[in-house]
């Protein structure tokens, strides 16, 4: 089929890459001409886990091209992928500025039949008002050419998201016009081989399920990391407390993990959105405002144990830094608990030196020149007064610790995501402050 994706984030990108390596034939258009360029020239704008051999493969073979040429991406895609940013307004609503702008620049231009898919997130009603803006459009230029607009909410995950596309739990399609709902299931035909995955429901439902998805695993995190506080008051241990109640089959394992808070593009993005929903409808989502207020709590977690450990006053205290993205896998630090740790020690008067495998790039941009960088995990540890662990890299899990403890000015590592074992840390006579677990002194 041919396929245009409009946006070459996150969204857009692994889209059109993954349905061109399905034999589709994409083009990607962007209007930031550095976006562009960065992708010709055979580079991605993002860092994502096999995705550059997916781009490169196809760009080779032909189905995939990226492009600022607005006519011809409008001209070449039958079916029309939205996936541009809807950044949260000051008042937490979701910007559809830049969704909105992608239908006027269908309607001004199609000429035949079109299928047109938000495949960002947006709020309940999106799809109608896409509907209604290319409606508008080709009133004004007096013509009339037959569309769809469908809702196919993504729930890919960063750093996962390949995976994600190519192996999906589940494929959300909103529409009620039967002939664009057959041209979507034949698209998502490949990905449907082994059992049907693909769930057909009405467009608002569609769209409210991205957000209901997002608000519970945000939720589930926020959970364990209340939970964690009050195990560290009574003296349990939440690691055998998540282990304990993930085995039930009606609770499970996933996003149950304690750390220093959820951050990126999606949930706290998606939750905001979602609050602002229910205040407009008159609805007081309170459930999902104490999640809030809880995740931007426990970002604070780690510079409190440092402020009870080392008291107000950082003036002269050097930390290692370890992880800056706001999860692994990825250089996206939107949100990032890094960054609030970062600004409060700084502003502390405390220094940093921070390693990351991928986000540093990112960091740079966003700190610049007031922390410094450390091109391996080790070389951040020199005369630092304590290692501070907030992205669970693969790379952290089994560093040397004797490394550490040389290199330290004191055996003391403050463990955002519980990689390491009390006692075994115990054992090395290394001080390892942890979230909801037993102290190792």
């Amino acid at each position: 089929m041919k396929v245009t994706t409009i946006g070459t984030g996150y969204v857009g990108l692994v889209t059109g890459a993954c349905l061109a390596e399905m034999g589709n034939h994409v083009v990607g258009l962007d209007v930031d001409p550095r976006k562009i360029e960065t992708l010709n020239a055979g580079g991605l704008p993002i860092h994502e886990p096999g995705l550059l051999e997916i781009v490169q493969r196809n760009r080779a073979a032909g189905r995939l091209q990226f492009t600022t040429d607005v006519d011809a991406a409008v001209a070449h895609g039958t079916l029309l992928f939205i996936g541009v940013g809807t950044p949260p307004g000051e008042d937490g609503s979701a910007d559809l500025q830049y969704v909105l702008a992608a239908a006027r620049a269908i309607g001004e231009r199609m000429t035949d039949y079109k299928v047109i898919v938000d495949k960002s997130t947006v709020p309940v009603g999106t799809a109608d008002r896409v509907r209604e803006t290319v409606a508008a459009c080709l009133r004004e230029r007096g013509v009339q050419v037959p569309f769809a607009v469908l809702s196919n909410p993504e729930f890919l995950k960063e750093g996962a998201a390949v995976e994600d596309f190519m192996r999906p739990d589940r494929i959300i399609v909103g529409g009620e016009d039967d002939q664009a709902l057959m041209l979507l299931r034949a698209l998502y035909a490949p990905f449907n081989r082994s059992q049907e995955r693909l769930l057909v429901m009405d467009t608002r439902s569609a769209e409210f399920t991205k957000y209901a998805a997002n608000a519970m695993l945000a939720t589930r995190i926020s959970f364990m990391n209340e939970l964690a506080g009050l195990a560290e008051r009574v003296g349990a241990d939440i690691e055998a407390v998540r282990r304990g109640i993930g085995s039930d089959p009606r609770i499970g394992y996933q996003f149950l993990y304690p750390g220093v808070g959820y951050g990126g593009s999606c949930f706290p993005k998606d939750v905001k959105a979602l609050v602002r929903t229910g205040r407009e409808q008159g609805v007081e989502l309170q459930l999902l405002q104490a999640v809030e207020a809880a995740n931007e709590k426990q970002k604070r977690w780690m510079v409190e144990k440092l402020l009870a450990r080392f008291g107000g006053d950082l003036a002269g205290r050097h930390f290692a830094l370890w992880g800056l993205a706001f999860k692994p896998n990825t250089d996206d630090m939107r949100e990032a608990p890094a960054l609030v740790v970062a600004e409060e020690l700084l502003a502390r008067g405390a220094t940093l030196c921070a390693h990351d495998p991928v986000a540093m790039p990112e960091a740079r941009r966003l700190l610049g020149d007031r922390i410094a960088y450390a091109d391996t995990p080790e070389a951040a540890l020199a005369g630092a007064d304590a290692l501070l662990i907030v992205t669970e890299w693969k790379a952290f899990r089994s560093p040397d610790f004797d490394a550490i403890k040389a290199q330290l000015k004191q055996p003391l590592v403050f463990d955002g995501r519980n990689l390491y074992e009390p006692a075994l840390m115990r054992q090395l006579g290394i001080e390892h402050v942890a979230v909801g677990r037993p102290a190792a002194q």
